[in-house]
């Protein structure tokens, strides 16, 4: 929206004038039969970026998560997630409609599971327990405010799945978010799970597709599912190329979408009945619980009066999200929207 300061989501991006060049210039073909050279570019470059071996252009990060699922889980069996996990709370039940299998969500403390609870959750070898199969990561957590699951934990419950014959994929929608977080390549974040997930067209900035990664094997029947699912794209190369550049140019910069979302914590922490340590804001994400719930319709109108708009991660929780189109003056812009609304107490 022209002349906004949109904060909703780093979902509303526009392409740059370089992906539009790359898009218009994009040598294409039919990828269904394999046949489009710059998804296929796409491909190695991702599954490099990540330290897998194959990977599979898909145009939603939903769709990359459900293939993966299809892939380790059955009718009947267990999959362990945490509890407010993007595939637990925003994928429509996409698990049991899809593959049959069913969720067994965990409480984590800020969205991070502990290998202790992973452990208990494991079901004893009764054959009247539903047998879990899966376990399902999530870094950086949306629900949890952009929330970077550490290496020592990740590593942790990798070895628990390992000990138990579980398959572990990562929703890495906003993996490179986490490697920058955490000063790491984005291969060693995704190190030690079977398949991993990761998005365009959030932090990268491109308008479409996201990337499921992974052994050469699963690949291949990652494509059968993609097909039966309905997600094979014919002459994608347009919309690859904008996720080239995504990948070239975009990735380093994520940390400039982090400093600016903690200068906006520290304008929010400043907002009457909001609630909200800046210190915890890593990434590039900002939630703030505001008290009481209710006022959160009335200071979003109030920001959006200011031409800034925000969002709401369910009752009482305001959301806000840096990303590539709001620039330093942008988040100016914003900060001054929120000093406005807290001197108005809305």
């Amino acid at each position: 929206m022209e002349g906004w300061v949109d904060l909703r989501s780093d979902t509303v991006t526009r392409p740059t004038a370089e992906m539009r060049k790359a898009m218009a210039a994009a040598e294409v073909g039919d990828n269904v039969y394999g046949e489009d050279p710059t998804v296929r570019r796409l491909e190695e470059t991702a599954a490099a970026r990540v330290g897998c071996q194959a990977a599979l252009f898909v145009p939603s990060g939903t769709m990359g998560n459900q293939i993966a699922i299809h892939l380790y889980a059955s009718p009947g069996t267990d999959v362990l997630l945490e509890a407010g996990s993007h595939v637990h709370r925003s994928e429509l039940g996409a698990m049991a409609a899809w593959t049959g299998a069913t969720a067994r969500a965990l409480a984590g403390e800020d969205g991070l599971l502990s290998p202790g609870e992973v452990e208990r959750a494991i079901a004893p070898p009764a054959y009247y327990v539903a047998r879990a199969t899966l376990l399902v990561l999530e870094n950086t957590h949306n629900f949890a405010g952009g929330v970077v699951l550490p290496q020592e934990r990740k590593e942790a419950l990798v070895a628990v799945a390992r000990r138990h014959g579980l398959a572990v994929h990562l929703d890495g929608a906003r993996i490179f978010n986490a490697a920058a977080a955490l000063g790491l390549p984005a291969a060693e974040v995704a190190a030690g799970c079977d398949t991993v997930m990761f998005c365009l067209s959030k932090g990268l900035g491109a308008p479409v597709g996201s990337l499921l990664c992974g052994s050469r094997e699963a690949m291949e029947e990652a494509r059968v599912v993609r097909k039966r699912l309905g997600g094979g794209m014919r002459q994608a190369g347009i919309l690859a190329a904008a996720g080239l550049v995504a990948l070239e140019r975009h990735v380093d910069r994520l940390a400039e979408d982090h400093r600016r979302a903690r200068r906006l914590a520290e304008a929010v922490a400043e907002l009457p009945g909001c609630v909200l340590d800046p210190a915890g804001v890593r990434t590039n994400i900002v939630i703030a619980a505001v008290e009481p719930g209710e006022r959160l319709p009335a200071l979003l109108e109030a920001l959006r009066g200011q031409g800034v708009l925000a969002g709401a991660m369910g009752p009482g929780r305001l959301r806000l999200v840096t990303h590539l189109d709001v620039d330093d003056a942008g988040i100016g812009r914003a900060v001054a929207a929120l000093r406005t609304v807290a001197a108005a107490r809305v």
